[in-house]
């Protein structure tokens, strides 16, 4: 079931536009007249006008799940980039517990790994490829083995030439050919972590939880929660192999529990939320060694917090380069940071609730318009405007029903 909940309302496109046109009552701006509120709908106006040459008016959103229960897959959405709207388009996938997505960079297909899939009759989980339609609707191309089970995170290179993934439950990682028809290849690159850290019920064994390629597309990153390491792989560009990089590796504080990367706007920089140590460390990379060396770990949590039975999951980076959030699933909200671009470095700025239950998945649409959050416990999507300026997140009162939504993705419409 899907249903659209709207709380709250604000000022039209078209009714913005005229109030810059001709003015209103309020103070004096030396031009024309205008109320605080008509000079924020002016604003919107005009960077929404400014922004429609050549630029999209909406974006499709696609939402992965955990199908126990009522979900039965992937669910499509229309987004209104001037109101924040999301208009439900029903299910376009029906596949098994897609919790990740990832969209490949010519916009064509969707691949999706399939957590709880039993593949043909192993112990492996799955990853599918499905071809995108102008419309936003999806056609099942093919699945394959995701070479372990628990997969939980997949992700493209650059070029589009490969898709990895991270299998938590058996701690390994694989990479796999994509083809000229967006299908997926058998994997030519596997690597079976070992190892264990400090705390003996969550990090027995290896727990790869992402897999990421950096920048120049030299080399793939591997968080391991279970390791307590970024593990660094070479990519081969030809034969799709992963080889162990010189140094294989960046350690994080004993019982951290890395979740997720997110790269700076400029690469010079990775950011690792850790799961189970409430932090995100800033690291300085060097690419073309693929090196990472620690230069800051701050809190998610405002100070004082306590991060008892809590744990972080996504992190994102505003495509502006300014702003850093991520994820507190126990406390409900997103941590917001603003992002010196020179250092690297982190300042906390403060947090957000999100309107719901334990906020697993969360993504950026491309012109770092909207923030939109999957409430997994609670069964909603909630969007947020951020401001450009401060990076702060303020709802829309913008909130859709999705049966335990975990990952967001968004198609831009001219794709």
């Amino acid at each position: 079931m899907l249903r659209t909940i709207v709380n709250g309302g604000g000022l039209g496109l078209m009714a913005a536009l005229l109030l810059c046109a001709t003015g209103g009552g309020g103070r004096n701006t030396g031009t024309q007249t205008t109320s605080p509120r008509e000079d924020t709908s002016c604003a919107l106006a005009q960077t929404t006008r400014a922004g429609s040459k050549g630029k999209m008016d909406r974006e499709l959103v696609y939402i992965g799940t955990y199908t126990e229960g009522e979900s039965k897959g992937i669910y499509l959405f229309e987004l209104d980039m001037a109101t924040g709207a999301l208009t439900p388009k029903g299910t376009t996938a029906v596949t098994g517990s897609p919790s990740f997505l990832a969209l490949a960079p010519n916009h064509k297909y969707l691949y999706a790994c399939n957590e709880s899939a039993s593949f043909h009759g192993t112990q492996d989980g799955a990853v599918s490829a499905f071809a995108i339609h102008k419309n936003g609707d999806l056609t099942f191309i093919n699945q394959v083995s995701a070479k372990g089970s628990g997969p939980c995170h997949v992700s493209t290179d650059a070029k589009g030439k490969y898709l990895f993934t991270a299998n938590y439950g058996s701690g390994s990682v694989a990479a796999f050919p994509i083809h000229a028809d967006g299908s997926l290849g058998e994997a030519t690159g596997f690597v079976q972590h070992v190892g264990s850290s400090v705390n003996k019920s969550r990090q027995e064994g290896p727990h790869a939880h992402s897999m990421v390629a950096d920048p120049t597309g030299k080399y793939v990153l591997a968080a391991d929660l279970g390791l307590d390491k970024i593990l660094v792989y070479k990519l081969d560009a030809n034969k799709g192999t992963l080889l162990p990089n010189d140094p294989p590796f960046a350690r994080v504080a004993p019982g951290s529990g890395p979740r997720h990367i997110a790269f700076s706007r400029n690469g010079k920089y990775a950011y690792v939320i850790n799961e189970m140590g409430m932090t995100i460390i800033a690291f300085a990379y060097d690419g073309a060694h693929g090196k990472l060396t620690e230069i800051q770990t701050v809190s998610t949590l405002p100070e004082g917090a306590s991060g008892d039975d809590d744990s972080t999951a996504e992190v994102e980076m505003h495509p502006s380069g300014k702003f850093l959030y991520g994820s507190n699933r126990g406390r409900h909200t997103i941590a917001i940071f603003a992002v010196d671009e020179a250092t690297g470095k982190l300042r906390y700025i403060g947090e957000q609730g999100t309107e719901g239950k334990t906020p697993r998945g969360f993504n950026i649409d491309p012109t770092g318009t909207f923030l939109i959050t999957g409430n997994q416990d609670s069964g909603n999507v909630v969007v947020f405007r951020i401001d450009p300026q401060t990076g702060a997140l303020t709802p829309t009162g913008q909130s859709v029903e999705v049966p335990k939504p975990v990952s967001v993705v968004f198609l831009p419409e001219t794709h």
